[in-house]
């Protein structure tokens, strides 16, 4: 039997997820949309400008949705050490994010709707006083991605996302595209008369918006599921344990404990098994394994036994 001392089995279920960056990051760009959010709420009205009025309400679920997104870095780091959760509190920000999609998602609902009904029911638009609002708004938006861009926007393998800063990225990325339509039809309809450009852009602003949405839901819904499609990983995890050609891996779970964290448990049979942490030393070059549970077993039977 292989004995483990206590050093061996102490370990801290802090996987990364206590992010003070990221959460400075999130309350700036908070700050940022609500004012901008006052403005364009306002003018819109004023102007009767539909595109900069849903680019403004908008903006309000997107801060509303931000909020959120604070409000799990700090619950996440509130209960990082506490025996709470018994997997960490990586996914405070998953939840986050799921629930951010579900606000993107509905905003964009909101704005073909109301978008077709301006269609039937056109009204007058303040062209000069919507533009300039409109111009202000994109300006903010663009601020605002470059504030989060330094975390999102460099990582492009899956492990390395923070879905909970991914959801705040698309939603001011929303933003950035909503104020950015809003222009082009302002400016269509001032200098071209094309009026019809506001709701269209509307439209089109939503379905697009609903694209992104989606694809939040169905990365951070799988997550919260347990839910792991990383057949790359598992592949490695079982050439890792088996390279001795002796031990044979009969159960294996890989799960997310967060967006970069993965929480791997598996038994396996040897005819002479080694200790469990000369297993783990076997997994030591694989990325985001940080939970790691091995349960070996002696087993003469050759059908139990990995064989040439």
């Amino acid at each position: 039997m292989h004995t483990l001392s206590r050093q061996n089995l102490d370990h801290s279920h802090v996987f990364g997820q206590c992010t003070r960056a990221n959460e400075r990051k999130t309350m700036a760009v908070i700050i940022l949309t609500f004012i901008t959010m006052g403005a364009e709420i306002t003018t819109g009205i004023l102007t009767g400008s539909m595109a900069l009025l849903a680019d403004g309400l908008h903006m309000g679920t997107h801060a509303f949705a931000l909020g959120i997104t604070w409000c799990a870095y700090i619950m996440a780091r509130r209960y990082a050490h506490t025996s709470t959760f018994s997997f960490g509190t990586g996914k405070f920000g998953i939840l986050a994010g799921y629930t951010s999609a579900l606000f993107l998602g509905a905003t964009a609902v909101y704005m073909i709707v109301e978008s077709t009904q301006r269609f039937l029911h056109p009204v007058h638009i303040g062209f000069n006083e919507a533009i300039i609002v409109a111009i202000i708004g994109l300006l903010v938006n663009i601020l605002s991605v470059w504030v989060l861009h330094g975390d999102e926007g460099h990582h492009h393998d899956h492990h390395h996302h923070d879905h909970n800063l991914k959801a705040a990225y698309f939603h001011v990325l929303a933003d950035a595209l909503t104020s950015m339509l809003a222009i082009i039809a302002l400016l269509a309809g001032k200098y071209l008369g094309l009026v019809f450009l506001d709701p269209v852009m509307g439209l089109v602003g939503g379905v697009l918006i609903w694209s992104w949405a989606w694809g939040l839901l169905k990365s951070s819904g799988l997550i919260l599921l347990d839910g792991n499609k990383d057949e790359k990983t598992k592949q490695a995890i079982i050439e890792a344990i088996e390279a001795d050609q002796d031990a044979k891996i009969v159960d294996l779970h890989l799960w997310p404990l967060g967006s970069n964290s993965l929480g791997v448990l598996l038994t396996l049979v040897a005819s002479s098994p080694c200790s469990p942490e000369e297993y783990r030393s076997r997994l030591g070059q694989i990325h985001h394994l940080d939970h790691i549970t091995i349960e070996p077993h002696s087993c003469m039977d050759e059908r139990c036994v990995c064989r040439e």
